[in-house]
């Protein structure tokens, strides 16, 4: 596994540790969210259904906050709690990892809190790790695979950054490395190699050309995706987000 972002990196490191333990995982998460005050429907402490009807959109944002401030505040005071920055992607905005300049953790509350989808999630990852030996990398992708020497049921995933969305991580992607990334993949395929990545072609009006262009000569399936606004939690339906591989139908 192979991120650019360090801080992706150390995350996984981390979670890690606690593969075969998860209930001490969840000891300390829970131990952290109660220690700043924050809703945990998981676990049935809920956001007052007074704020529920005043922020019928929002109450999990307004509810939490100034707990999640403050929980930001102290990680980036010590950027050595790692969990703390695990907690501020559930309860951040989209679960997005933003830093600023200065390396400071950035992202505003979001309109959700620990729930059953992040318990189930994130104990599913816990087994898979558990079951898997995996190898962590830090750096380019293609520096990344050309080191790999591939073998005949070797597989490839990506997940590149979206151009034609408004993420954090954009900044660090532009046309020049869509097109470099549309060529690396159609060298694999000529290694023989099977690949399957996700992109967005289509976002408010805006269309991926390139990838969309490029994505015709392989096999493209469409996927079920939500996009939300932060003052809104209300699903986009204006998004066509793909997986393309050049395996399978034809």
């Amino acid at each position: 596994m192979n991120d650019i972002d360090n801080n992706v990196i150390l995350l996984h490191k981390e979670l890690g540790k606690y593969a075969e333990k998860p209930e001490e995982l969840l000891r300390k998460l829970y131990s952290i969210i109660d220690f700043y005050g924050l809703s945990c429907s998981y676990r049935g402490i809920n956001v007052p259904d007074e704020m529920k009807k005043i922020y019928v959109k929002t109450y999990y944002s307004k509810y939490n906050k100034e707990a999640y401030l403050k929980m930001r505040q102290d990680y980036n005071n010590n950027k050595n709690n790692i969990l703390l920055l695990y907690l501020l992607l559930i309860y951040g905005f989209n679960h997005m990892i933003r830093f600023n300049s200065k390396g400071d953790f950035n992202l505003p509350v979001g309109n959700v809190d620990f729930n059953k989808n992040v318990y189930t999630a994130l104990i599913n990852y816990l087994e898979f790790r558990k079951n898997n030996e995996i190898i962590f990398e830090n750096s380019d992708y293609q520096k990344f695979l050309n080191e790999i020497e591939f073998k005949e049921k070797d597989y490839v995933f990506l997940d590149p950054p979206y151009l034609i969305s408004m993420s954090e991580y954009n900044k660090l992607w532009n046309d020049k490395k869509e097109i470099e990334l549309c060529n690396f993949l159609d060298k694999l395929d000529e290694k023989g190699v099977k690949f399957g990545i996700t992109n967005l072609i289509y976002h408010k009006g805006k269309e991926n050309e390139t990838f969309n262009n490029w994505s015709k000569k392989y096999n493209v399936y469409n996927i079920n995706s939500n996009y939300i606004s932060f003052n809104d939690n209300t699903i986009k339906k204006d998004s066509k987000e793909v997986f393309v591989t050049n395996y399978g139908r034809k």
